[in-house]
């Protein structure tokens, strides 16, 4: 396993990331794009290709040594490289998806309407229309309606006598459509930009004002009405409103209609597949939220099984999800089952992962994956390996990472120095933490209660620290099931910590009872 990982990718040159994201098949289509004519073989851009392609880490100045191109000239020849290299993809059978497929009929139709060849144009786009309607693609649909409108007007076919009238309906029925999917989308956006950049509400306050922001972006419609896409962006805004207000039973609801939304007709997988992945992924998250461990292991399966079967539509962008939501889940099944030590497996293959998609992971989704291996390592007893990959968020600078989970960080690193006897360090853990909470607005009573609680344990005499754990205990477990408090058991499981300090239990062990207990239920 590697032992050190950095979150900033220096390989940030967008040329050099395409041409390394390439596949074989790929690299093998381009070659013979660029040999379509012979002359492009020797081409400044195409020498420049196969520099890159052997080139391990972007070097710009073996570039201008290569003498392949000047350094005034590379910027313009990259650029023409890059657009060589998306049309070569575009042309390759397997990005060939509907949308593609829909547009290349409407750019077909442009030209020939453009030559004067209506009526050809008109059948292509008739065509292309049905297509789209059927696939759900209804703003470029609408672009077909007005295109067909214009055409209309200057070549009138006489063979509908109300195909104006028809036209007119179908562009306004598409029109109120699209009008309704855009509000959606945009206030699924919002709630989701807002959960990512201020995490669960806090307080009323935040509460009503999430409410109020919902319930008045929430357009009229009538359900009956809407398509897949309607539908679908609906139960995104409806999670996202319910993951916001820690409404998680709800949040299963909607994740539950979203994916039974893919299966109701399942060519909707195959043509976004993405979006499924997502769906699955909230759908196991929401279960994991609720601690429903029988549904959360049948759905887990049932992902697996689509996996190995390759039933969801495999490209770069979906495989990396997969990746994502499979081996988040598979360490979200080991903490509810309390088997940490059987998960130390997904480790290496964790972190094996991170370096082979380091050039297309986001650094959040990567700072996850680290606090999620830190409370693995916890769950284990392992509490140096925790605090080694806790640092790598703590001391991370250059990313953007939600406050919750900085903070949550360095509750947990303060434990597992307390659980490792590093007293040396303690007190400037307590010192570095503090400073961080001070920064945040809203700080929660659990946060302020177990600072404090933890921090006098020093002062505490060997006999009584037992009767002080279950003090501390008390104090925390009223917050519990808090509307708003309880957000902080979401990150990490202080409760059971505690119960392992007063019982004198491994920490697994308590949780594995706790496990065992709901399953008996």
């Amino acid at each position: 396993m590697r032992n050190s990982i950095t979150f900033s990718n220096q390989q940030n040159d967008a040329l050099f990331v395409l041409i390394k994201s390439l596949s074989k098949s790929e690299k093998r289509q381009f070659n013979l794009y660029v040999g379509r004519l012979g002359g492009n073989v020797d081409a400044k851009f195409f020498a420049l290709f196969k520099l890159l392609e052997k080139q391990k880490n972007y070097n710009e100045k073996a570039i201008i040594d290569s003498g392949v191109v000047s350094k005034q000239q590379l910027s313009n020849l990259k650029a023409h490289l890059y657009k060589q290299i998306l049309i070569s993809l575009r042309m390759n059978p397997a990005h060939k998806n509907i949308r593609i497929q829909i547009r290349e009929q409407l750019d077909f139709a442009t030209v020939l309407y453009q030559k004067g060849l209506y009526k050809q144009s008109l059948k292509l786009l008739d065509k292309a229309k049905h297509m789209a309607i059927e696939n759900e693609e209804k703003n470029i649909a609408y672009e077909i309606v007005e295109l067909e409108k214009v055409i209309e007007s200057q070549y009138i076919t006489r063979s509908i006598d109300t195909r104006s009238d028809e036209l007119t309906i179908q562009a306004k029925e598409l029109s109120q459509q699209n009008v309704i999917a855009s509000k959606l989308s945009n206030l699924s956006l919002q709630l989701y930009g807002t959960l990512l950049k201020n995490g669960y509400v806090k307080n009323d306050e935040e509460l009503q004002r999430v409410n109020s922001y919902f319930n008045s972006k929430l357009p009229e419609y009538n359900y009956e009405n809407l398509g897949f896409r309607e539908k679908l962006w609906l139960y995104k805004a409806h999670l996202w409103h319910s993951f916001l207000t820690q409404d998680f039973l709800q949040s299963y609801k909607y994740a539950n209609k979203w994916v039974d939304l893919f299966k109701s007709d399942s060519k909707n997988i195959s043509l976004h597949p993405v979006f499924y992945l997502k769906g699955k992924n909230y759908l196991l998250e929401s279960l994991f939220f609720i601690k429903h461990y029988e549904k959360f292991k049948e759905e887990l399966t049932l992902f697996e099984e689509e996996i190995e079967k390759k039933s969801i539509p495999q490209n770069s962008n979906t495989e990396i999800l997969t990746f994502l939501y499979y081996y988040a889940n598979k360490l979200h099944m080991h903490f509810l089952e309390g088997s940490f030590s059987k998960g130390e497996y997904l480790v290496e293959v964790i972190i094996d992962k991170i370096e082979e998609f380091k050039d297309r992971l986001d650094a959040h989704h990567i700072v996850v994956f680290y606090y999620k291996i830190a409370c693995l390592y916890f769950g284990m007893g392992k509490n140096k390996e925790c605090i080694s990959y806790l640092n790598k968020i703590i001391k991370a600078k250059n990313i953007d990472v939600a406050q919750d989970l900085q903070c949550f960080s360095r509750i947990l690193s303060l434990i597992a120095h307390y659980e490792c006897g590093l007293d040396y360090d303690l007190e400037r853990q307590f010192k570095d933490t503090y400073r961080f909470l001070l920064k945040m607005e809203n700080l929660q009573e659990v946060q302020k209660e177990f600072i404090s609680s933890i921090k006098s344990l020093g002062d505490v005499f060997p006999h009584q620290i037992k009767k002080e754990f279950k003090g501390i205990y008390d104090r925390l477990k009223i917050y519990e099931n808090h509307p708003y408090e309880k957000r902080a058991f979401l990150y990490l499981d202080i409760l059971s910590w505690l119960e392992s300090k007063i019982e004198n239990k491994p920490v697994a062990q308590i949780i594995q009872e706790k496990f065992h207990v709901i399953q008996k239920k």
